[in-house]
């Protein structure tokens, strides 16, 4: 029987630089998607190490939105608003933000798929509870009519950015259960629908309709890629399209922000709802191909609001140009497709749970950079998602590096099971 091998923080160290030593037997080849797996001679050592391409893509988007903070918030001061602020807090606080989120990864790093899976139920109900309790008043911490942070003292922590990772655990374990029962509507999607609709409910009650966008996504995501019948998959997402233009509609704030959306530049939304997208969409005009250098960006001295969350991206537009847009494009684009491509290679060592995990982080981390990116440049309605690992706010980077460190484990286990090692 091969001995099972648990990873330890130094193991990270050691896949960094180049991975664990080898020997040469159990060859092992599995192909998915063109590329092919196998522990030869002429395979290199990365194999029994980490995705050292994931690792690095993640760690540059991290420092650049570590730089991009600092850079969108040093003049904040100036402003009477923040006049009790230093000039360097936001930045600390964002520093303090990295440091607690990496060693949170790393401790996701070290629980098995198994144990995940085992605890996605539980997960889901304490997600359920937190954003209960989130609406309670003196628990729930609210900010501009908005009740959606729970003070931790050292942080404000969201309930809704844990909802995403526990409905995404919480849906693939659901599939791998109901995997015999798919093709049936009433016994493998209506439950699934229904806790989703439990989540929206309470989401919608903070409001947090950007949270609930991205949940839904991440839920059909994973229907959609664990095999459900395609004439219900569409027929769910016709329900919930339905569902968001029905919310729309019925809110008249929220049918402002499209109708600002639709003419950002007329005389009634430009002082108004349009406001923040005629400034982004005027910094990423000012900085044309090469940007006007770090530091020089204009908008972001108290003319461009939330620069440093949900418009991170239109700073780095009037900074670093078009080349930059271009470059964070590429970046996740890079980020979604290796996540994706993680999860195949799961599914194809018959591990489905582990394999739909890590497609849901990759649903999660592309859709969300693509509505935000989206807002950025005009081509969506304003709707207020940061941008994933990158944008200033200390609950979103905690749980996102949290899940693409279980997408690291998924990456490892898949790993020891091609040297041999049964799991």
């Amino acid at each position: 029987m091969n001995q099972r091998v648990r990873p330890s923080p130094m193991a990270w160290i050691g896949g960094l630089f180049g991975g664990m030593q080898r020997t040469a037997a159990d060859v092992l080849p599995v192909r998915i998607g063109g590329t092919e797996f196998a522990r030869t001679p002429s395979t290199p050592a990365r194999l029994l190490g980490f995705d050292q391409g994931l690792i690095a893509v993640s760690v540059a988007l991290l420092l650049w939105g570590l730089v991009m903070v600092y850079s969108t918030t040093i003049a904040m001061p100036d402003n009477p608003k923040f006049a009790n602020y230093s000039h360097h807090h936001f930045v600390w606080r964002h520093l303090l933000s990295l440091v607690l989120a990496a060693f949170a990864a790393l401790v996701a790093f070290q629980v098995p798929m198994k144990v995940w899976e085992r605890w996605a139920p539980w997960l889901f109900v304490l997600s359920l509870l937190l954003l209960i309790a989130v609406l309670i008043p003196h628990v729930g911490k609210g900010v501009n009519g908005a009740r959606r942070w729970i003070a931790l003292g050292f942080m404000n922590f969201q309930p809704s950015e844990l909802a995403k990772f526990a409905v995404l655990l919480y849906a693939a374990d659901y599939m791998v259960r109901k995997m015999e029962v798919k093709e049936k509507f009433f016994r493998a999607v209506l439950p699934m629908g229904i806790a989703v609709a439990v989540t929206g409910m309470l989401l919608l009650a903070e409001p947090d309709m950007g949270a609930f966008m991205v949940i839904a996504v991440i839920a059909m995501g994973i229907l959609f890629l664990g095999g459900v019948n395609a004439r219900m998959f569409f027929l769910i997402a016709t329900v919930l399209v339905g569902a968001f233009i029905m919310m729309v509609m019925m809110s008249p704030w929220r049918r402002e922000r499209i109708f600002a959306y639709l003419d950002p530049w007329s005389a009634e939304h430009a002082l108004g709802k349009g406001y923040q997208l005629s400034h982004s969409l005027i910094a990423i005009g000012r900085g044309e191909v090469f940007g006007v250098g770090l530091g020089g960006s204009v908008e972001k001295l108290h003319w461009l609001p939330e620069a440093h969350t949900d418009f991170m991206l239109a700073v780095i537009g009037e900074e670093f140009g078009l080349v930059g847009v271009l470059l964070v494009i590429a970046l996740f684009l890079w980020l979604t497709r290796r996540l994706m491509h993680i999860g195949r290679q799961a599914i194809a060592l018959d591990r489905v749970f582990a394999g739909l995990v890590a497609q849901g982080v990759g649903v999660w981390v592309g859709f969300q950079a693509f509505i935000n990116m989206g807002v950025n440049l005009g081509a969506l309605p304003t709707k207020g998602l940061t941008l994933p690992l990158m944008s200033y706010g200390g609950s979103a980077i905690l749980m996102n590096l949290v899940a693409l460190a279980v997408v690291l484990r998924i990456d490892f286990e898949n790993r020891q099971l091609m040297r041999g090692n049964r799991r």
